[in-house]
């Protein structure tokens, strides 16, 4: 027998177990006032019932949720969803759980933030939307995956744009090439960041002069409309370096249609060396993100946050490697 709507309760489970709910609460509590025989009972019966604690419920009865929120946007690329993976695998392993809300474009940080109040959850990871003075910043461990936040109570978990940059440039100039376009991620801060990046690393090569940026965008309609603006113009780049692997592949489709090869006419490199990097009709050169890597250090940060560890350094910046593949050759000797 479980309670209402087929869900089991303590009741069922004091029933099964022979004890009071009282109890069973100080059991699934983890407080003092039970014996050992009698919370092996009472696990052993909550198991054989298939209960599980309500996570809303106990969190707002006033002790550590164990609960994790997670703000991300929607349609952003498949990056955020392997992250999000990777925060699902980590949390598990540490005994939390997530509460996910999203980020859409109708639906803002306010919102989103607002929706988690529901739960007293104990700290908050940001895979977007990417600002600079995140709303909860000081009200509870708040760890931003992706981006620099200056706030003093904002912990940061990304990779390094400007080693990554660095890498996609100075691997194409190896190659020869002069006349290269960054498709961006538009008026972001991890677009901002890597736009820059991209800007000085072409300067250090002293091809500020032969430099482009193309706005763009994080899905792939974003390339789409970028690659078909690079073919209308007529004046087509070498090489172009895109903001994700999304952007990417959507711009080596459309210039597929029009009969322009990659690499042959135009090399190609992508951010995140997602499986669509490595599925693509031809092999995508592109930057290695890490994604489980910065779930794991996002979630061991946030733990540590919220139990009150010491904290020696607020950012953790990871190192970004190009992985080659058949995308990038050298330019045509007219070129």
């Amino acid at each position: 027998m479980t309670g209402s709507g087929g869900r089991v309760t303590l009741n069922d489970v004091a029933e099964r177990a022979g004890v009071s709910r009282a109890l069973v609460s100080i059991v699934m509590r983890e407080a003092p006032g039970a014996s050992d025989a009698t919370r092996a009972r009472v696990l052993a019966a909550a198991q054989e019932l298939g209960y599980r604690p309500d996570a809303r419920a106990r969190s707002l009865a006033g002790r550590a949720s164990h609960l994790i929120g997670v703000m991300f946007g929607v349609g952003v690329g498949a990056f955020h969803f392997d992250l999000l993976e990777g925060l699902y695998a980590a949390a598990e392993e540490r005994g939390y759980n997530l509460i996910l809300s999203p980020v859409t474009r109708g639906r803002d940080e306010a919102k989103a933030a607002e929706s988690l109040q529901d739960f007293r959850f104990d700290g908050l990871i940001m895979l977007g939307p990417p600002t600079a003075e995140p709303l909860l910043a000081g009200r509870l461990p708040v760890v931003v995956v992706g981006w620099h936040v200056d706030h003093p109570r904002v912990d940061v978990v990304r990779t390094s744009d400007e080693t990554g940059m660095a890498a996609a440039v100075d691997h194409l100039v190896s190659l020869g090439h002069r006349w290269i376009t960054h498709l961006d991620g538009g008026e972001t801060l991890i677009g901002a960041s890597r736009r820059e990046a991209f800007l000085a690393a072409m300067r250090r090569h002293g091809l500020g002069e032969s430099m482009r940026v193309v706005p763009g965008g994080q899905a792939q309609v974003d390339g789409q409309r970028a690659a078909r603006q690079l073919v209308e113009q007529g004046d087509l780049p070498t090489a172009v370096i895109a903001y994700n692997d999304d952007t990417a592949t959507a711009v080596m489709g459309v210039l597929a249609q029009q009969g322009i090869a990659v690499p042959a006419d135009v090399s190609m490199i992508g951010w995140d060396d997602s499986e669509a990097a490595a599925l693509s009709l031809v092999g995508l050169t592109s930057l290695v993100q890490q994604p489980a890597e910065l779930a794991r250090l996002a979630v061991q940060r946030i733990v540590d946050r919220i139990n009150g560890r010491r904290v020696l350094q607020r950012e953790i910046v990871l190192q970004p490697q190009l992985h080659l593949r058949q995308s990038t050759t050298r330019p045509r000797p007219s070129s």
